[in-house]
């Protein structure tokens, strides 16, 4: 693993809340709350008052229960949702000095098309389905700026050989594809315009186990040879351990503990940590 000083992701403060809270729920406290439910008013507080940094070269690994924010958080991150309130800092926006939740959404599309890649859990989300492979990434390229045919098409193919997809199905429409396959046409997307960070969204849920297992070998090498900083959501302790050298457990919302992978697995403090870390023995 190769880090560097300033981090690539800086997450500070960051909230999302589903509804407008009561006086039930709004003490600082929130002990009124069930988990993260208001049975008073409905509001579902998502994500509350998460922090974190992620360093260049770095897998940081976000686990938890269906329910406990860390899906809601990707989609803030890609600004597929918008948060409450918090900051957010990228290195590669403004030397990591603008907070890329307050920039106008001309910028936040220019960040998300340049210096982001997201691969979602449901190949539907990333990809459209009747459009070829390498028009998706065609499609990727052309929301960055280019315009070369033969420039977009030669990156494509490039892409897809990495992951895997044999030339002759490049020109074929992911509908067509197992779902390991729409994956690996997903992160040849993500990849497209040499983003300084992925992010990656139960990239396994629903494979069969020796499909997951070829998607995660995958990941590891691109992250290898592209030194790129990954972010990835798993609810699946075993994928963390694979992948990530740092993880954090997210529940009801909240950052419950944090440390390097290895010292989560072999002494996690929190009982909910020890819950996963036994289940996965």
């Amino acid at each position: 693993m190769e880090v560097f000083e300033q981090p690539v992701l800086s997450i500070r403060n960051l909230n999302k809340q589903y509804g407008s809270g009561c006086v039930s729920c709004r003490d600082s406290k929130r002990n009124n709350l069930l988990k993260n439910y208001c049975p008073a008013c409905g509001t579902v507080y998502a994500c509350r008052d998460i922090r974190f940094e992620v360093y260049g070269g770095e897998i940081l690994g976000i686990v938890g229960e269906s329910g406990s924010g860390k899906s809601t958080l990707m989609d803030c991150l890609y600004f597929d949702q918008g948060v409450s309130s918090g900051e957010v800092y990228i290195s590669s926006h403004k030397d990591g000095k603008a907070n890329v939740l307050a920039e106008l959404s001309q910028q936040k599309r220019y960040i998300r098309n340049h210096r982001m890649g997201k691969v979602y859990q449901n190949p539907r989300m990333g990809l459209k389905m009747n459009v070829s492979s390498i028009g998706n990434i065609a499609e990727k390229l052309i929301s960055a700026g280019n315009r070369r045919v033969g420039t977009m098409e030669e990156r494509g193919k490039k892409l897809l050989e990495h992951v895997n997809i044999p030339v002759y199905r490049m020109k074929e429409a992911p509908k067509n594809f197992s779902g390991g396959m729409q994956q690996r046409v997903q992160i040849a997307k993500a990849l497209s315009n040499n983003p300084s960070l992925l992010l990656l969204d139960e990239v396994t849920t629903g494979l069969d186990l020796s499909v997951q297992a070829s998607v995660l070998d995958l990941i590891k090498s691109i992250q290898r040879e592209l030194k790129i900083t990954v972010v990835i959501v798993s609810h699946d302790l075993g994928v963390i351990r694979m992948l990530a050298d740092r993880t954090i457990v997210m529940l009801d919302g909240r950052i419950i503990e944090q440390g390097l992978t290895d010292q989560i697995l072999e002494d996690p403090q929190h009982p909910y940590t020890q819950q996963l870390v036994q289940s996965l023995l």
